[in-house]
């Protein structure tokens, strides 16, 4: 056995039996994870931003062509049944089944719903799958939820997961207690991250995954890209004509405002430092979640270019500033906004992953 398969067997697995996909430079795919759909009830997670997943999937990415992945974590079965979520929520799959028409709609199973794998009656059977090869020429993006790479989790899964399920539902869910998963456990989430950009890197890859609910642009979280933008200014700053230097001052401000708030987030949510060792590798991207309190984050593949975008409702986001400078656009009258994060080139990305790697 080689090395790097007593490394990561499960990752390379996966890498090994995933469904491949070609893409080339007319495709347009949407990521979309984490949505934990629930009863609608009060303890439903997805409620809060249903409208928004709504309308950008029914009225910007279907009448634009995209295909649809969604990249694990659909249905929230730790707290509900499939039937009172299919019951609840029975229009967003017939929305999510509208993707076919524009190339193909898969879903990926993440650890809070791979018992789906099980019901017979279950809507997306046909489209349920553990991971995805995208083939951009002859490098690869491999499409899975995350949580595999935890070995205690995914060795020891069916046992742990009904402890869990029989936990949050009948201990957790009727005292209010929070779920404490991955998603909130800096430590934990670092760790799955970390393992899976060295296997990322080991096979020269790309990975896309959810779990987290962290977005990751080129394995750097937004702490990283807020400390870039700065770096990037001040150096600009010296050289720069007399007139732009306010400018340059003020957007230095609001970036600090905006990496101070993320630090005193931290307390609270563990966002940090995204920097896996001393050289960056833009390895591994995470759609991040459907369920932010302020709004929905979502990788989107255009052609020979990957973005991350976040929606938001309008005054919800307004502190959330693209790193590429682009301003929000609203989706026609809806009161629902996009905003590009961040974007770039994929013949960049995976250029520099060779060269790095």
């Amino acid at each position: 056995m080689s090395l790097h398969q007593k490394k990561h067997p499960v990752l390379e697995k996966l890498l090994e039996t995933a469904r491949t996909v070609r893409l080339d430079s007319s495709s347009k795919v949407l990521i979309l994870s984490d949505l934990h759909m629930g009863n609608g009830g009060r303890r439903d997670e997805f409620k809060r931003n249903a409208e928004i997943v709504r309308s950008m999937l029914s009225d910007y990415y279907l009448p634009g062509k995209y295909s649809l992945v969604l990249n694990g974590d659909v249905e929230e079965l730790f707290k509900f049944s499939i039937e009172d979520i299919a019951e609840r929520w029975g229009e967003m799959y017939e929305l999510f089944l509208q993707f076919e028409k524009n190339g193909f709609f898969w879903k990926i199973y993440g650890n809070h719903d791979s018992d789906l794998f099980e019901e017979r009656n279950y809507r997306l059977s046909n489209h349920l799958l553990e991971s995805i090869r995208f083939r951009f020429g002859d490098e690869t993006m491999l499409l899975f939820h995350g949580h595999q790479a935890s070995i205690l989790l995914w060795e020891t899964y069916p046992l742990v997961s009904r402890a869990i399920v029989l936990f949050v539902r009948y201990i957790a869910k009727p005292m209010g207690i929070r779920n404490f998963s991955t998603a909130y456990n800096s430590r934990r989430r670092f760790a799955i991250e970390k393992s899976i950009y060295e296997f990322s890197n080991e096979f020269k890859i790309v990975s896309v995954i959810g779990h987290t609910h962290r977005p990751l642009f080129e394995s750097l979280s937004k702490v990283d890209h807020l400390n870039y933008q700065i770096e990037e200014l001040c150096r600009l700053f010296p050289s720069a004509p007399e007139e732009e230097r306010q400018a340059i001052r003020e957007r230095i401000g609001e970036l600090k405002s905006m990496l101070d708030a993320c630090f005193t987030e931290g307390k609270k949510i563990g966002l940090r430092s995204g920097r896996y060792n001393n050289i960056v590798i833009p390895s591994v991207f995470n759609s991040g979640c459907a369920i932010g309190k302020r709004g929905v984050t979502a990788l989107e593949i255009d052609g020979d270019h990957i973005r991350l975008v976040y929606w938001f409702k309008e005054k919800q986001g307004r502190r959330f500033v693209s790193d590429r400078y682009h301003e929000p656009e609203q989706l026609g009258d809806t009161g629902f906004y996009r905003i590009v994060l961040n974007e770039d080139h994929l013949d960049y990305v995976f250029s520099r992953l060779h060269l790095l790697a």
